[in-house]
């Protein structure tokens, strides 16, 4: 699947940078374009891969926005045709998709991301999905308040929203800095393989997935969720099926980006790994026991044939909205921002008293 990529906002910039670096790494050849956009000079700085534009210069300087992102909407709205030419080149016709990444919880991502899906929808006729990435419960009100209001939109504007929880793929006992690196490895490598799943660099599989299964996955719109497990194969293909059936198991029930959504309307399962070794029956008891257990009768499946001793399972999962995650998630958001409204007070009316007149 060839994609061009745009990473907004600190997070969404670093994970751009991250999956474009993983897939020249592997030379899979899906990242066709990528470009990280962003009102803080010094995020841009720091990114080597990837192309850079800043927004927002005459109003916050290159500073950003502090974590508003309201601000970080307006700073959009506002440069949006530089955004849009600096494109120019790096979304081309061999794009099949377009991926909007950012980290929801900040300020020029959550506010930025959903102005300029909007807006590519109307300049380009291929898929605009989002790359969204959930702050953590422990980050604070301000980050959840950002990320509700943000998903809310994102979900509207896309054609699809690919959610990464920050709670699912960070190891426990990491210092901050360090989660955040384990995160974005994570995200890379997954979302990487999903991209280059229809790119067949290593030999020929009997059933190969392409870009179409991906974007008839995504097609039903809404939050999708991606799963990802392996293990070490066997030499022998036959008793490789017991192995795909546990890594397709572990995929979906402790290895997705939104941990405990299960329910979707559609699914593909990818397995990946040396063509000798991927076992057509595991593939399809594999497929067989992941429609039973999303409830989805869409469900497709395949090979990603790649030169490694493992073998691996990929699920995505295309309109997982309902998952307890995501209403657990929307309530801590919208409690936050009822804890932000009723912080906003006017701390000048505790000096007001009429008997004393103001100096001027």
């Amino acid at each position: 699947m060839k994609v061009a990529l745009i990473g907004v906002g600190q997070a969404g910039g670093k994970v751009t940078e991250r999956l474009a670096r993983f897939d020249a790494d592997m030379g899979f050849g899906a990242v066709r374009g990528a470009l990280a956009v962003n009102s803080a000079k010094p995020d841009l700085r720091s990114l080597q891969v990837v192309d850079t534009q800043l927004i927002g210069a005459d109003r916050v300087n290159g500073h950003g926005v502090g974590g508003d992102n309201e601000l970080g909407t307006e700073v959009m709205q506002s440069d949006i045709q530089q955004v849009l030419g600096a494109l120019d080149g790096r979304v081309t016709s061999s794009a099949e998709a377009i991926f909007v990444v950012a980290g929801l919880g900040g300020g020029t991502g959550s506010g930025g991301a959903p102005v300029l899906v909007h807006h590519l929808q109307q300049v380009y006729d291929v898929p605009v999905y989002a790359l969204g990435v959930l702050p953590g419960r422990n980050e604070g009100a301000l980050y959840q308040a950002n990320a509700g209001r943000s998903l809310k939109t994102l979900a509207r504007e896309a054609d699809a929203t690919l959610l990464i929880d920050n709670d699912a793929w960070h190891e426990q006992g990491e210092s901050v800095e360090g989660a955040f690196k384990t995160i974005n490895q994570k995200i890379a490598r997954r979302v990487g393989l999903l991209f280059a799943s229809g790119e067949a660099t290593e030999g020929v599989g009997e059933s190969v997935v392409d870009s179409s299964e991906v974007i008839n996955t995504l097609r039903s719109g809404g939050i999708a969720t991606l799963g990802y497990a392996s293990e070490v194969a066997s030499d022998d293909s036959a008793e490789n099926v017991r192995t795909a059936m546990s890594v397709s198991r572990q995929a979906l029930l402790t290895g997705t980006s939104l941990p405990d959504a299960t329910t979707a309307d559609s699914a593909l399962l990818v397995i990946a790994g040396d063509p000798e070794k991927i076992p057509r029956k595991g593939v399809e008891k594999s497929r067989r026991w992941l429609e039973d257990e999303t409830g989805s009768m869409q469900v497709r499946g395949g090979d990603f044939p790649l030169e490694s001793d493992r073998l691996g399972a990929l699920v995505l999962l295309g309109g997982a909205e309902r998952s307890q995650r995501i209403e657990q998630f929307m309530e801590r958001a919208r409690e936050a921002q009822r804890e932000q409204d009723s912080e906003e007070t006017d701390h000048v009316e505790q000096f007001t008293d009429d008997r004393l007149e103001n100096l001027f």
